[in-house]
């Protein structure tokens, strides 16, 4: 399907201002990263108790009041948005599971009726801790196997330049993460991994087209070719994108609180995948001819 045809936009003359725009994003990030200490882990990577409990009439500061009371000073609480679930995390130690609903159901009789417990999972710390070193080297080997591809199928520059493009990707979208404040769990490291798969496989679409008409037109400067085989995959990248981004938007709005964190970091990274394989990834390529060409004139 090819719903925009004929198109012939200057892809390649915005590369430096799209430089400055991710140098700008990434700073704004990294700065986010430090005030905050670095990146939010999840129970699921620094061990604790998650409880999500629907407690009806109750506000906040009640239910922050009622686990205080309780011993569980230093808990995390959370409302959920719309609702009247409430998200508590807390350390995992002397049956807290049962003493925080037991205050709970305490101070909430009403609200506590039944089943009011929606979600509860448990990490001890050195789980938590085998996790992130786990998590840690699975987006590495998985990384480095996709760049291993990309060098193979290509050229090594154009590998380096895919390289620079995905931590260009994973870097802004956890710098965006501690921005709004996202927790790193194991449905955002699903999210994340599933980034790195789509941004690479957007790119290697448009560095194939890239390829074929370097050879089909090889009497037209490498500017030229860049912004006509980005123009001429401009229509499978926005079809493919939108319709993800589409079904991604369904998940965040009716998917619940449980997935939403996977959604809204997909939805990041799926614009600026869809972004970097043109700006980043070919804008690198492109640069990294250019020099070249300028060093060796007798090569041209």
């Amino acid at each position: 399907m090819n719903l925009i045809k004929d198109t012939n936009i200057n892809f390649m003359g915005y590369r430096k201002f799209c430089y400055i725009l991710s140098l700008a994003i990434l700073l704004v990030g990294i700065v986010s990263l430090v005030m905050h200490g670095g990146i939010k882990y999840n129970i699921d990577f620094t061990g604790g108790l998650l409880i999500q409990a629907e407690l009806k009439n109750a506000d906040i500061s009640q239910v922050r009041q009622s686990l205080a009371n309780a011993g569980y000073t230093d808990a995390e609480i959370q409302q959920v948005k719309g609702t009247e679930n409430f998200i508590i995390k807390t350390v995992s130690k002397d049956n807290a599971s049962d003493k925080v609903k037991a205050a709970l159901r305490k101070d909430f009789p009403e609200a506590a009726k039944g089943n009011f417990i929606i979600q509860e999972e448990e990490v001890g710390p050195k789980a938590g801790a085998e996790l992130r070193s786990q998590a840690l080297i699975a987006v590495l080997i998985s990384v480095f196997f996709i760049l291993l591809y990309i060098w193979f199928r290509f050229k090594f520059t154009w590998g380096i330049a895919a390289a620079i493009s995905l931590f260009h990707d994973v870097i802004i979208v956890l710098g965006l993460l501690s921005v709004f404040n996202v927790e790193m769990s194991m449905n955002v490291l699903a999210a994340m991994l599933t980034i790195v798969g789509y941004s690479i496989n957007d790119t290697i679409v448009v560095f194939d087209r890239i390829r074929e008409d370097l050879k089909l037109y090889r009497k037209d400067d490498e500017f030229s070719l860049f912004n006509r085989a980005i123009n001429e995959t401009l229509s499978r990248t926005i079809i493919t994108g939108i319709s993800t981004i589409l079904a991604d938007v369904a998940l965040m709005i009716w998917g619940g609180p449980v997935i939403h964190d996977f959604a809204f970091t997909l939805f990041i990274g799926l614009i600026i995948g869809t972004y970097s394989s043109v700006f980043i990834a070919s804008a690198v390529v492109l640069d990294a001819v250019l020099v070249y060409r300028k060093k060796n004139p007798k090569n041209n």
